[in-house]
């Protein structure tokens, strides 16, 4: 076998540290997050809030958060499972959905802190670049900043997450960025040239105009496939034609009344007979917390059992060696 160099010594397994679990788990970009939250230590622990959106395979969730020396803590939150109620019941994960569950997050915030009526954001969807902090208003308070916080999704040219930025920013947040994310941007070709922005193909994205494009062409083209893949909104009775009234009434309706309803919580009466608890008709086993005292008195009597035990086989020996020499 030929030579092989070494080329990690014991000092360095000595040295070596194991990453964060979520780092290890690829769930959590450390040194993004790092840059994040870091703040000057003469800003007195004032808080830096975040904007995380995150895409899962059903549902976009957006959240407001800030960090401390003991973990993040949620100001409030929205996912796209609650447009049902203010009109969209289908297509929860696309970009017109991520748009309004920034909208509703960003009103929903605003409202918590008080500031809703000021500052009002951009009450027509379409498209064209916004910042509040630029506009002129009355208040006396300055808007509500927020990071966005992609976390290890991708930011490419018209990723959903920028949906979820764009209804952030014209929900009324102040939220740092620019326009070469979103969709309808080119890059200049040339150095020095300027960069083109179309508001209309944003606008179209925002409006689902994609969605609606695709479900004219399949029911076209393919009229049983179409009824498989859109079988959810067949079943709500929307078609392609009401897709831009369903989201320009839904943005209406967040911006009327984003506040979440309170859930009741749900009281279970539990009857516990031994280690046996009944509830709702249904009967498991739990085993009851004995305290301390009980546990010290059940190793007080193991260890007097294991005792006893060995003193019985000590006299037992003792009894055969005795016996063993009276019969020599």
């Amino acid at each position: 076998m030929a030579f092989m160099k070494v080329l990690k010594t014991p000092a360095f397994f000595k040295r070596y540290q194991v990453p964060k679990r979520r780092r290890r788990t690829g769930q959590t970009d450390f040194a993004a997050r790092r840059v994040m939250i870091h703040q000057d230590k003469n800003k007195y622990n004032a808080r830096k809030y975040r904007l995380v959106v995150r895409l899962t395979n059903t549902r976009v969730i957006c959240q407001v958060v800030y960090a401390t020396i003991v973990g993040d803590f949620t100001v409030c939150q929205a996912n796209s499972g609650e447009l049902a109620k203010f009109g969209i019941p289908v297509g929860l994960k696309n970009y017109a959905a991520c748009y309004a569950t920034g909208l509703l997050v960003a009103r929903r915030c605003l409202k918590l802190m008080g500031m809703d009526d000021d500052f009002k954001g951009k009450e027509e969807a379409d498209g064209e670049e916004f910042h509040v902090e630029e506009e002129e208003t009355e208040a006396e308070r300055r808007p509500f900043k927020v990071i966005l916080d992609v976390g290890i999704r991708r930011t490419c040219v018209g990723a959903r997450i920028w949906g979820a930025l764009k209804g952030a920013a014209d929900g009324g947040l102040h939220v740092p960025h620019k326009i070469k994310n979103f969709p309808g941007y080119e890059a200049p070709e040339n150095k020095g040239d300027e960069a083109k922005y179309e508001a209309e193909a944003h606008k179209s994205k925002i409006f689902g105009e994609h969605v609606k494009e695709y479900m004219e062409t399949m029911s076209e083209e393919d009229s049983t496939k179409y009824e498989a893949h859109f079988s959810k909104y067949i079943a709500a009775g929307i078609d392609a034609d009401g897709l831009e009234d369903m989201y320009t009434n839904a943005h209406a309706k967040i911006r009327e009344d984003p506040t979440q309803p309170k859930k009741d919580g749900k009281k279970s009466n539990n009857v516990r007979d031994g280690d046996e608890i009944t509830c709702d008709g249904k009967t498991y086993t739990r085993s009851r917390k004995i305290g301390l005292e009980r546990r010290r008195a059940k190793v007080a009597e193991k260890i007097k059992a294991a005792q006893d035990k060995m003193q019985a086989e000590k006299a037992k020996y003792e009894q055969e060696i005795k016996e063993a020499m009276l019969k020599q």
